[in-house]
């Protein structure tokens, strides 16, 4: 691939709190799908640059109503639960996982039935604009290894879990690995085996995956400490979801689950703990001096955490964080809609909602704003994963959507006389669908 540029307007978010929106940018990109220039008209190399382009036919001019912004991330999503969302949302937790989840979860075992689902999960999200994702699989390796080559030859940026869980007490009969030492035998080849498939490691990462403490032995968990030690992947796992979850592990350790983790060797730079609720003031203060990550996923919280999850707090202490859909406990596909609902949900948690208090329901000041949840979908997500992902500046991935507005499809509704840069982010954010989004890069390739 040779280097091309695009002229678009353009919406970023650089720092967190603020975005920058450039009419008429001009990006440049490598042969490697890393951007190298980004201009705006007023910079004196501007049009020298977009005439050398366009003098060698590989200059991309977006239209004045179409909108170019970074990839989604989406942090945490059960591949496999695909097939389930939408369904059983009025149950609780534990009804829900054994009704539907591991049932569905099992079926992957034949690879026939991952081939049916995998393949159109994938093509979806990427159709919603999401360019990076992290993907629970299942406990079985064959079928999680397809899901990864899928992502490859789809183009979408994967980073890929198989599932480990040996405790037979909290397992189904039916789903449960053999035995810690098959289990941490199977979890290292998976991540040789997904080394080998992107052996560049550009677009598909394996990553370390104990579903959560009550399915994981403390062997398991010290064992893949020691793997994630020794192949320096990425870790993802559940961590706090509920009162249950939170108060599982102390019963059964005294510690919380980030002290687990971190006394496991589970907790580093490139760990992401999915949901993260009940965090203790000290569990904060290990994540951030750890620099691990925490995958917000507001849907999912409201059907089955039965609590908010501070993000006010975890902003202003400058935890990495970002947004994850977390198919299927959050039934739809689209980080914008997660964006939506991280702002829906700290509304919320800031008005309160019980009408028989007249003052005092909520808890002040924790509101955020919508150029936040940008930042938390984009830019908040790549910094999470330690990825150069979710901006665009030079040095980065060109990871990009195109937004169409005012175009048959479009829920995105544009008025030059009505609405400033800022209005129509905002309504990018509430409004975009997947008929809206025209393309999507990933690397440079487009894939959409």
């Amino acid at each position: 691939m040779t280097n091309q540029a695009f002229v678009a307007n353009l919406y970023h978010a650089p720092i967190k709190g603020t975005f920058d929106y450039i009419e008429q940018a001009c990006i440049e990109i490598d042969g490697l799908g890393m951007i190298t220039q980004v201009l705006s008209p007023n910079h004196s190399d501007y049009t020298q640059l977009v005439e050398q382009h366009e003098n060698n036919s590989s200059l991309t001019r977006l239209a004045d109503h179409q909108y170019l912004l970074p990839g989604l991330v989406d942090l945490h999503t059960h591949a496999p639960q695909w097939p389930q969302a939408g369904k059983g949302l009025d149950l609780p937790l534990h009804d829900w996982l054994n009704q539907y989840t591991f049932p569905l979860e099992s079926s992957y075992s034949d690879l026939t039935f991952a081939a049916r689902i995998y393949p159109e999960l994938v093509d979806t999200l990427l159709a919603h604009g999401t360019t990076t994702a992290m993907y629970f699989a299942t406990i079985d390796s064959a079928p999680s290894e397809y899901l990864a080559r899928v992502c490859k030859e789809k183009g979408q940026r994967a980073l890929v879990g198989k599932i480990s869980m040996d405790e037979k007490s909290m397992c189904p009969d039916y789903y449960v690995e053999s035995s810690t030492q098959q289990a941490l035998s199977d979890a290292e080849a998976f991540i040789q085996n997904v080394n080998e498939i992107d052996a560049q490691q550009g677009l598909v990462y394996p990553v370390v995956t104990p579903r959560f403490v009550p399915t994981s032995t403390k062997a398991l968990l010290e064992g893949l400490g020691k793997l994630v030690s020794h192949y320096q992947c990425h870790v993802q796992t559940h961590a706090s979801e509920s009162d249950w979850a939170r108060d599982f592990t102390e019963q059964a350790y005294q510690k919380t689950d980030v002290e687990l983790y971190n006394e496991t060797g589970l907790l580093t730079r490139k760990t992401v703990l999915a949901h993260s609720i009940f965090l203790s003031e000290s569990d904060k203060e290990t994540i951030k001096s750890v620099g691990a990550g925490i995958a917000h996923c507001p849907l999912s919280n409201m059907y089955f955490a039965d609590a908010a999850f501070p993000l006010r707090e975890a902003l202003d202490k400058d935890l990495h964080v970002g947004l994850g859909s977390d198919l299927s406990g959050g039934p739809l596909p689209s980080i914008f809609h997660a964006a939506l609902d991280a702002v829906s949900h700290s509304r919320v948690r800031e008005a309160g909602t019980n009408t028989h208090i007249m003052e005092q329901r909520g808890e002040a000041n924790t509101r955020v704003s919508f150029v936040e949840a940008f930042w938390l979908a984009t830019h908040g997500g790549g910094l999470t994963l330690d990825l150069p992902v979710g901006v665009f500046k030079p040095g980065y991935c060109f990871d990009a959507l195109v937004v169409d507005s005012n175009t048959q499809g479009s829920q995105v509704r544009v008025y030059d006389d009505l609405d400033s840069e800022q209005d129509i982010l905002e309504k990018i954010i509430v409004h975009t669908t997947e008929p809206a989004i025209s393309s999507v890069w990933v690397n440079g390739r487009k894939v959409k």
